[in-house]
Order: C-alpha cells, then structure tokens, then sequence
C-alpha cells in the first residue's frame, strides 16, 4: 500500500536521540511539509551512549537533547518532548504508559508512529536495543486502549485532558511492512537531520548508508527512495478535528 496520507497532527514516539532520524525522519518531514503538526517524544535522553571515559551522563544528555532539537527543526516538527528516562534501563511501565497517554490526549494525533516491539534480530549481526522495544510497547499500550478509555486516569481528565482515538498507527522497521511512504523528495532532510548527531555520528557520514536502505525498501514498491511501515487502521479518519 502507498497511497499518500497526511494526518493532520502525528505524534513520533521513540526510545533515544537520533532513533526517529535514522528511521521514519522522511516521513515526519514529508508530513510536516505538506502542514502536518509534527510532535517528537524521546523517552530516553541516551545519557550513556558514549565509550568517552572523561565525560558524565549529564554532560551526555545535555548534548543528545541539544542535538535532538536541531535534528527535529531541520525536519519541521513542531516539537520536541524528552521524558527523561534513564538509557539503556527502560521498561514499558504503567507510569511510563501514563505519561504517554497524556501526551496523546494533549496533542490528539491522528497517527502515532513508534517501533516494532516484536523485532528482536533485525539482521544477523544485529540484537535490537531493549530500550526499542520497551518504548515500542509502551507507545502501543498507550495508544491503544488507554488513551480513548474515559474511566482510564480520571485526573487527566479533570485537568482538561479528554480521551482520544486515534486513527492509524504506522510501526516502523516491522518484519513485514504493509505501507511505504516515498521519501525521495525528503532522503536530503532526513540525512540532513541525522547529521545533527554529530556526538554519535563522529566521522561517519551517514548519506550513502541512508540512500541505500531507503533504496532497498523502496524498490520494493517502485520508490527511488522510501521507509516501511506496519500500518494499523484504528478508525478511518473522516476530517472530524
């Protein structure tokens, strides 16, 4: 499936720093260019994603924010939302599941957009990270049902905070994808955003990596470039606000 939707407001949720732009920042910026509300949540700030042995996890988290903040602006989110979680030890708690939801209820997306919580072995030489699948869990458990549920976190809604449906979830890097998205017109801006990393990139660049994954995914479906996703339909969007 290919046919081109833009919802309205997407909220992109993800485990650390520079995940979103290594896996769906074609899309977000394709949607935001085309005036989708772009919302980025980063669970954790990556604070210990450095083999430095001089600097601290503070200094660490201090710069993944200050790159992910870049990174977002270069795609043309709206937004950037850190929860502040420790890396590399997240689970998909109630509390976190909670905070989610707030989030969701707050911005009302019409498409949440997180990772696959199934994939353990994306290659042979390749253990997804724990914390991919604990904030794709969460994401999920948060969308569905527990942010349309009205007797679910009654204080959210005393503080104006209304249940919301949303209409599609796009699961991305799945073992099987059943939507693609052309990013041809954004691979430039998602690398462009990946670059913002510069404390996790070093002296690699990222372009030609990047064109050939999007390569590979998108001559599946005629695509010069493109990403995948598992596309859950929750409700059909309508145009209703």
């Amino acid at each position: 499936m290919t046919d081109f939707y833009v919802p309205r407001r997407a909220v992109f949720i993800y485990a650390h720093p520079d995940d979103i732009e290594f896996s769906v920042a074609g899309t977000a910026a394709r949607w935001a260019r085309a005036g989708s509300e772009i919302t980025y949540v980063v669970i954790t700030d990556g604070n210990v994603g450095t083999h430095d042995l001089e600097t601290t996890a503070a200094r660490i988290a201090e710069i993944r924010r200050q790159e992910q903040e870049a990174a977002a602006r270069v795609a043309g989110a709206a937004r950037c939302i850190f929860l502040g979680y420790p890396d590399g030890l997240l689970e998909p708690t109630l509390a976190l599941r909670k905070e989610l939801v707030a989030v969701i209820r707050r911005y009302r997306p019409n498409a949440v957009v997180c990772g696959d919580p199934t994939v353990f072995f994306p290659s042979d030489t390749r253990i997804n990270h724990p914390d991919h699948r604990a904030a794709a869990t969460a994401a999920l458990d948060a969308t569905f049902p527990a942010a349309e549920m009205h007797l679910l976190y009654p204080e959210l809604e005393a503080d104006g905070l209304q249940p919301h449906k949303v209409n599609y979830v796009y699961v991305s890097n799945p073992r099987e994808a059943s939507y693609y998205v052309d990013i041809t017109e954004t691979i430039d801006v998602k690398i462009e955003a990946l670059r913002q990393h510069k404390s996790q990139l070093g002296d690699w660049d990222p372009e030609e990596p990047i064109k050939t994954w999007a390569a590979n995914v998108g001559k599946k479906v005629g695509f010069k470039y493109a990403e995948g996703f598992r596309l859950l339909t929750l409700k059909e969007d309508e145009g209703e606000e």
